[in-house]
């Protein structure tokens, strides 16, 4: 009875809201990442299928991507490549960053460095509204091959 109670407390529209949340999460690809790639770099190929405007570009209001670090790692490489003004939001343990394209990296966002065990949530957008086809390239090579 107190569960039906409690339920009945919470509106319809906000009940449908948090179902469709975890739907929606429960269908973002997930790739854990260890020590030692067997495949290095992992590529993923994606498009944006719904953009909604941030401070980080026009990004989807889901994660187009969701890695876990099962371990520490002293590197690691993320790069997006788009035939846009790619973004990306990495949102984690470590905080979010919002990497924009820019001359130095040849306008492909990149973020690297040491990276905590943990889950991280990718966001691929772009600064313009249009939806373009990206590639996602993460590697622990200092050196994109």
């Amino acid at each position: 009875m107190k569960a039906l109670r409690l339920f009945t407390i919470v509106s319809p529209a906000l009940a449908m809201s948090l179902v469709f949340s975890q739907v929606n999460l429960a269908q973002t690809p997930k790739i854990e990442i260890s020590r030692n790639l067997a495949n290095d770099p992992i590529i993923i190929n994606g498009e944006s299928l719904q953009t909604v405007p941030s401070n980080c570009g026009n990004i989807t209001p889901i994660p187009n991507q969701v890695i876990k670090v099962t371990e520490s790692l002293p590197y690691l490489r993320l790069t997006v490549e788009s035939k846009g003004n790619p973004t990306l939001l990495v949102d984690g343990p470590g905080g979010r960053f919002c990497l924009l394209p820019d001359d130095y990296s040849g306008q492909k966002p990149e973020l690297s460095g040491y990276w905590q065990a943990g889950e991280y949530s990718l966001y691929v957008g772009d600064l313009s509204e249009k939806k373009y086809s990206y590639t996602l390239s993460i590697s622990q090579q200092h050196h994109p091959k």
